[in-house]
């Protein structure tokens, strides 16, 4: 393996960390946006909604912009503006102020998403092997220390600003210098080798076969919104645990989202993409189920631990099956696969919470149960060239290699 793939898989695992420590850093105090700008609780679901509504109108127009521009270059510029935006929301001095930060690093993280995706998908196949998880499993890394910095400026009640501007001021140019060892793989076909970003046309990349991975990524991330949303409430108001305790169950989520991330792609690499989706929806399932029956609070937080152990498998194989289906418009199909990334994150929570109103917060766990089970019915999807690269399936790696981001 050539030393140019090894730092561009590293920049780009830097790349994921960067945008978890974010992500969890905006989500994780949006009581304190609300409170520092006034927002009305009739008005923070709309500012709520619109952050993925506009990720998935930058995912869009990613699609489009990597028929010209290598994707490299668009994280390469769309991570520094998440940053600011991140800033910005936490240095305005008015509603508009957050509103158009808000806007920005809405569009900015689709962008964001698209690409280092895409990147992951095009290393993956020049290694030849599952190196996706790993990837995800960085951005989970970042995700921990995200929300433990979020929970350091909560409880020395910092100010936004205070509290983001040092993550930033270490992130924002570690990025840009890991960003100049990007690498864009090289299409297989001919058609999109001619693009000039290299990462084919849309022609190509039928909706009826990308379907199923649509749905697939919707109903995880239906899952995991839920998790993320109503685990705490789940815990204290139906399970009875106390107001501390109740905060435990998303971090115990996000760690075994992360063991499980990190020790995945062995498993994809000997038993194949499709059996560990399989597992992996059986064990979120279940892990459902005993949140849905569970007598107390401590059985609860053992179905969050099996829903993060899980969970956490679907999504990085699905877009590595997107890249597997489409090799010579890997770009494209990523970027409209990850549209439905908001899709489920905008239909998760509030789905849970109406049920649970109109009928039992229990009742309603079984939905995203249900929906998570129906990813079996799709998993041959994952097969289309099997991931079993391990115990005697090593793949070649004499094509494909990859060129470093600093030419266009």
């Amino acid at each position: 393996m050539t030393d140019v793939l090894r730092r561009g898989r590293a920049s780009l695992a830097f790349g994921f960390f960067a945008q978890g420590v974010a992500f969890a850093l905006l989500v994780t105090r949006i009581p304190a946006i609300q409170d520092r700008y006034g927002i009305s609780d009739a008005l923070l679901p709309v500012f709520l909604a619109a952050v993925p509504i506009l990720a998935g109108v930058g995912s869009v127009v990613t699609e489009r912009l990597v028929r010209r521009v290598r994707p490299s270059r668009m994280l390469r510029w769309s991570q520094p503006v998440v940053l600011l935006a991140l800033l910005g929301a936490g240095a305005g001095d008015g509603i508009a102020a957050v509103a158009a930060a808000l806007a920005v690093f809405g569009l900015a993280v689709g962008a964001l998403d698209a690409s280092m995706n895409m990147l992951g998908v095009s290393l993956q196949r020049a290694y030849g092997r599952s190196i996706m998880l790993g990837f995800h499993a960085a951005y989970s890394l970042g995700g921990i220390l995200g929300a433990s910095l979020a929970w350091v400026g909560a409880h020395w009640e910092l100010e936004l600003w205070v509290s983001y501007l040092p993550a930033v001021a270490v992130l924002l140019p570690a990025a840009l210098v890991g960003s100049l060892w990007y690498v864009d793989g090289e299409r297989a076909d001919a058609g999109a080798a001619a693009s000039p970003a290299g990462g084919g046309g849309g022609a190509g990349v039928g909706f009826k076969v990308l379907l199923p991975l649509c749905l697939v990524m919707t109903f995880a991330y239906i899952g995991d919104s839920t998790v993320s949303n109503w685990s705490a409430k789940y815990l204290q108001d139906v399970l009875g645990s106390s107001e501390q305790l109740a905060t435990v169950p998303y971090n115990v989520y996000m760690v075994t989202t992360l063991v499980g991330r990190a020790v995945g792609d062995f498993g994809v690499r000997r038993l194949g993409a499709a059996a560990v989706v399989r597992g992996g929806a059986v064990v979120a399932a279940g892990g459902f189920a005993v949140v849905a029956v569970a007598p107390g609070a401590w059985i609860g937080m053992l179905g969050f631990t099996l829903l993060g152990l899980g969970l956490c498998v679907l999504v990085p194989q699905t877009f590595a099956a997107a890249g597997r289906l489409f090799p010579g418009a890997s770009d494209v199909a990523v970027a409209r696969l990850n549209v439905f990334n908001y899709v489920g994150f905008l239909v998760g929570s509030p789905l849970v919470g109406a049920l649970g109103d109109a009928w039992s917060y229990r009742g309603a766990m079984l939905v995203p149960m249900v929906l998570v089970l129906v990813t079996l019915v799709y998993a041959r999807s994952f097969e289309a060239q099997p991931d079993r690269y391990g115990g005697g399936h090593e793949r070649p790696r004499t094509a494909d290699v990859g060129r470093g981001s600093n030419g266009l």
